[in-house]
């Protein structure tokens, strides 16, 4: 089948423990409402789709490292989501990959499992290297991937580094110089870093794009095209996403070699577990339905986006004042206000959180109850990414959209752009 797609964290222990040859695997690469943009289809850029069986497979059946496998088993996990049942036989074996899955199946674990297994089989270099260069969009989501790494390298000397705006550069640019093994980096920071000469990619084994979408976009693409004009040729490249338009795929034949292409549940579709609605009103009754909607239907945990940032401010506010419990999250907070409205929200301190798009890339956070777009998303992509914080790992969840009568035009070619129908 032929696929046509439309806080820093630190550390280094000793390496005791790990042997092994080294093996060669690397390859050589090669403000008024908006209208929903639906883009003209470019030249056709066809990968053949990968079959595998999706099944669940036991961890501990994937002849990995003890080490590794110890790390897994106390995050929780005993067998392979769909994901990652597709991604890491083909990751161990050298190939570049494609991912494409909703957002929410584990596609983290699918990139971080295969990088570690190659690093543990094949030991440490002779001399102190970054071996696995992981870009994400957002700081949340580098501090999240990072997050994982702690976990599953616990009972090895494998070292890593977030790498992330918003904080002092001067931890980040000591771990970067000591030559971490992983390093998790948003674009923006990564350039600052490689500018003060305090990065050194000349061994580099893997590089990792996730949020592929988000990353590639033209926002993105000048930053990433630096950073990979920095890294050695040889190497494995692995992008995972929620979505993969076809701008996307374009982009991909100009730095992977022969990826293999897995796709899990629908081309760029939310998940099956969510369930759309939409409520139609004027702009001005808004913000007293939600509230009323909040007090009275909803149950559990509540993700509030806004297409702005004073926007999110302002509803936030106007909730508080309503006696709801609200914080905000976006990009004009500062480091330490992000992390703590997410952790307030995380343990229900605020049970609604009210967010710009940033909080959609990487806000990993399990039992949202609920996603609601105050206003009608811009792109069919900006509404999959936002809606899949719930309905995550099998379990069920609800978008609901609220549209002024101004915005039903828009709403409707979302409908049809994303494939589903909001009642």
């Amino acid at each position: 089948m032929t696929l046509q797609p439309n806080a820093p964290s630190f550390r280094r222990r000793s390496r005791r423990g790990q042997g092994g040859s080294k093996s060669s695997s690397r390859r050589r690469h090669g403000g008024p409402h908006k209208p929903v943009h639906i883009t003209p289809e470019p030249p056709a850029i066809a990968y053949e789709l990968e079959t595998f069986d999706p099944a669940p497979i036991a961890f501990d059946r994937l002849n990995l490292d003890s080490r590794l496998l110890q790390g897994i088993k106390e995050l929780g996990w005993s067998e392979t989501r769909p994901v990652q049942s597709g991604v890491i036989p083909l990751a161990i074996a050298g190939h570049d990959v494609i991912a494409s899955a909703e957002t929410g199946t584990g596609k983290t674990a699918a990139f971080l499992i295969p990088i570690l297994q190659r690093f543990l089989r094949e030991g440490p270099t002779r001399k102190a290297a970054t071996r696995a260069l992981i870009l994400a969009p957002t700081r949340e989501l580098a501090v999240q991937i990072e997050d994982q790494v702690q976990g599953l390298t616990y009972h090895t000397a494998v070292s890593s580094i977030a790498v992330f705006g918003g904080v002092d550069m001067t931890k980040q640019e000591q771990a970067l110089r000591a030559h971490v093994d992983i390093v998790v980096a948003t674009p923006g920071r990564l350039m600052d870093h490689m500018r003060h000469e305090s990065t050194a990619f000349g061994q580099l084994e893997v590089l990792v794009l996730d949020e592929a979408d988000r990353m590639l976009d033209m926002g993105f693409w000048p930053d990433v095209q630096r950073i990979l004009a920095a890294l050695p040729d040889e190497r494995q490249t692995l992008l995972f996403s929620a979505t993969m338009p076809a701008e996307v795929m374009k982009l991909t034949k100009e730095f992977l070699r022969d990826p293999k292409y897995v796709q899990v549940g629908r081309q760029g579709g939310p998940a099956q577990t969510i369930t759309h609605a939409v409520k139609t009103l004027p702009a001005g009754e808004k913000v007293p339905w939600l509230a009323r909607w909040l007090r009275e239907e909803a149950h559990g945990p509540v993700l509030v986006f806004c297409r702005t940032k004073v926007g999110a401010d302002r509803l936030a506010t106007k909730l508080s004042g309503l006696g709801i419990r609200t914080v905000a999250l976006h990009a004009d907070r500062t480091q330490q206000q992000r992390m703590a409205a997410v952790e307030g929200f995380r343990t229900g301190t605020y049970p609604v959180l009210v967010a710009t798009d940033v909080a959609a890339r990487g806000l990993d956070i399990d039992g949202i109850a609920h996603v609601v777009n105050f206003e009608v998303p811009d792109t069919p992509e900006a509404y999959v990414h936002r809606v899949g914080r719930t309905g995550r790992a099998e379990s069920t969840g609800s978008a609901l959209t609220l549209a002024a009568p101004e915005e039903l035009r828009a709403l409707r070619a979302l409908e049809k752009a994303v494939g589903v129908q909001l009642q």
